[in-house]
């Protein structure tokens, strides 16, 4: 399980004219799922981002999680962190989930983290979706597990 976090002053999704999710201060998590997650991977994952210390204290040092600053989630699936870009000029898919599998583990996500108490919103899973961003940095980091 694959999450590219971006702190943000703000960002939203808008899918076919509508916003469906809006942060102000907080992460961008682009959520992408292999082949072979579950829960657990979930859950550790979670933790990790939720728990990632790149908001910076009173001495400008990255010391503060996402809960420390009072920051919000916004998960938006991004089935292309999957993609084996290996060979070729051609991206391969084969080590993503697949889409019904990684719908259940993008929900089972959220709701984890709705439930630790950040705020949490949402793209649409599998939706061509349009994610507007104000990196703050720009801090952007890729978390695996």
């Amino acid at each position: 399980m694959i999450a590219l976090i971006q702190r943000v002053s703000e960002a939203s999704v808008t899918v076919e004219g509508e916003v469906t999710g809006a942060i102000g201060q907080g992460l961008l998590v682009l959520l992408g799922v292999e082949q072979g997650d579950d829960d657990a991977k979930a859950d550790k994952l979670l933790h990790k981002v939720s728990g990632y210390r790149i908001f910076s204290d009173a001495e400008g040092k990255m010391n503060l999680n996402v809960g420390q600053v009072g920051g919000s989630l916004l998960v938006v699936s991004q089935f292309t962190l999957a993609a084996d870009t290996g060979k070729g000029m051609r991206p391969s898919f084969s080590g993503g989930a697949h889409p019904s599998d990684a719908e259940r583990l993008y929900d089972y996500f959220v709701a984890r983290a709705r439930e630790s108490g950040v705020p949490t919103e949402t793209g649409r899973f599998a939706a061509d979706m349009k994610v507007r961003l104000l990196n703050d940095g720009p801090v952007t980091f890729w978390l695996q597990v």
